[in-house]
């Protein structure tokens, strides 16, 4: 077998004949490939590529560095179906769903490349002191930390507002899918990205993205994932003075009221649930149901779940793929196996980990969904990263929003119904990042998104983003 290799100054380097770890399939645990573990040699060595880099990259203009983008959202496009059979084998999710992350990684490229002529400073009257400007400069050294729910996506959500900015990069892909973002990184070589513009370490969070944070020359840092991590980020960082932007955990309520679509409401959470196995930040992650229409809406929802397909992602028509990794699964495991003995609910449909004839010790388990919830149960309190569903009953919109804000994260939360009067009580009232009405999940790259309270700070996409990458001087001229 054949060792991918780090990207690094652009090119290939470092291998497996050193310490290395496994990327397995999680539908059937094969071998993909090994990759090597990075160590604060190889951060070091990417840093030191990307500041090499920073001053030619930084010289040219925005749109020069639109268009590499361009060209490499053409390319990603015309290989798609190779990189969305990549993608699934490292990651699970059905060949719909990367295709469609795929595509999504092609538009955020486009969109910054579109932005590119937007990057300008300012001129402010200063009556006396003669004139007065602004002028954007890139920060120099930019890094970020992915996770493996949706690695394409993320990847272009950090590189590329940076990049258009004119810094230079280090990425640090999660341990269980760094395939689809090491070819993506020599795709955007291939259009014309310049040698260590663009730096991928693969490695531990422990070694080499520790070693990324705490290095004195990345000037910013941007992490997705789980907040206990983003904290210790944020305090390593807080060190360096280094800019931080961190997008972390989510429990996301969906309330649907009495008056709601309820078809539409039905598909909007077996989609915004189920999606991706249940593992996006954004998912549906706890459903308030009015009880006027809970009895009819569980119904339809529960046969909805039921058609479902599990199975491996490459089979054309599977709904739903297996949980990315052997944590996930024993995670997801030994919280279904606690609901109905410790009384935190009535499991209506799925609960079970399936057997699936010919594909191996896959990480394969159903659709669930959880009834007659508790408001202290554990399912309504942590982030479940997985195919489960807690269904709560409220009387009312005051009560559901009561209940939807008692969470300690903030990233998103969705309402359904057509009265504009709940519309704007529960834009208003609603504690979240980003407030879906009659849709849950979609996230565009012209929009701003981020979370409040222990769901992070900062914003991702949209065109303020760009000012997370540039320093402001100011000038001051008398003649």
């Amino acid at each position: 077998m054949v060792a991918m290799k780090m990207q690094i100054n652009g090119k290939a380097a470092g291998s497996c004949g050193g310490e290395c770890f496994d990327v397995r399939n999680p539908a059937t645990c094969e071998l993909l490939e090994q990759v090597p573990r990075g160590t604060e040699e190889d951060v070091a060595l990417a840093v030191e590529a990307a500041l090499s880099a920073f001053e030619g990259w930084a010289s040219i203009s925005p749109q020069q560095r639109g268009m590499v983008f361009y060209r490499a959202a053409g390319l990603v496009r015309q290989r798609k179906e190779e990189l969305a059979a990549l993608l699934t084998q490292e990651q699970g999710k059905p060949l719909a769903e990367a295709r469609n992350e795929l595509e999504g990684f092609s538009h955020v490229l486009e969109y910054y490349c579109g932005l590119a002529g937007s990057l300008r400073g300012d001129f402010i009257p200063v009556t006396g002191n003669g004139y007065s400007f602004t002028v954007k400069k890139p920060l120099g050294v930019c890094a970020a930390i992915i996770p493996w729910n949706m690695p394409a996506l993320i990847m272009g959500w950090k590189i590329a507002p940076a990049l258009i900015s004119g810094n230079t990069f280090v990425l640090k892909p999660a341990s269980s899918t760094p395939l689809t973002n090491l070819t993506l990184a020599s795709i955007l070589n291939e259009a014309g990205l310049p040698a260590g513009v663009l730096n991928v370490v693969t490695g531990s969070g422990e070694i080499a993205g520790e070693s990324l944070v705490r290095s004195p020359d990345v000037r910013k840092i941007s992490f997705t994932g789980e907040s206990g991590t983003g904290k210790r980020i944020s305090e390593l960082a807080a060190s360096g003075m280094k800019r931080v932007t961190l997008e972390l955990g989510g429990s996301d309520p969906m309330i649907v009221c009495d008056d709601a679509n309820l078809e539409s409401a039905v598909a909007g959470a077996i989609r915004g649930r189920f999606y991706n196995c249940g593992q996006t930040c954004t998912a549906v992650k706890r459903l308030y149901v009015f009880e006027s229409v809970a009895r009819e809406f569980i119904r339809k929802l529960e046969e909805g779940v039921k058609r479902l397909k599990v199975g491996n992602g490459l089979d054309k028509d599977t709904d739903m793929g297996p949980l990315n990794n052997h944590s996930q699964f024993e995670y997801i495991k030994e919280l279904v196996a606690g609901i109905e003995e410790k009384g935190e609910g009535r499991i209506i449909a799925g609960g079970k980990a399936p057997s699936f004839k010919g594909m191996g010790k896959g990480y394969f388990f159903e659709p669930t969904l959880v009834s007659d919830v508790p408001g202290d149960s554990r399912l309504l309190k942590e982030e479940v990263f997985g195919p489960l569903l807690p269904i709560v009953t409220v009387r009312n919109l005051d009560e559901a929003i009561e209940e939807a804000n008692r969470s300690i994260y903030g990233l998103g939360a969705s309402i359904w119904t057509k009265d504009l009067d709940r519309i704007r009580m529960g834009c208003e009232q609603l504690n979240a990042g980003i407030i879906w009405v009659n849709q849950h999940l979609k996230v565009a790259p012209e929009v701003p998104f981020g979370g409040v309270k222990e769901s992070g700070f900062g914003r991702e996409n949209g065109p303020d983003i760009l000012s997370e990458y540039l320093e402001t001087r100011t000038i001051m001229l008398k003649t």
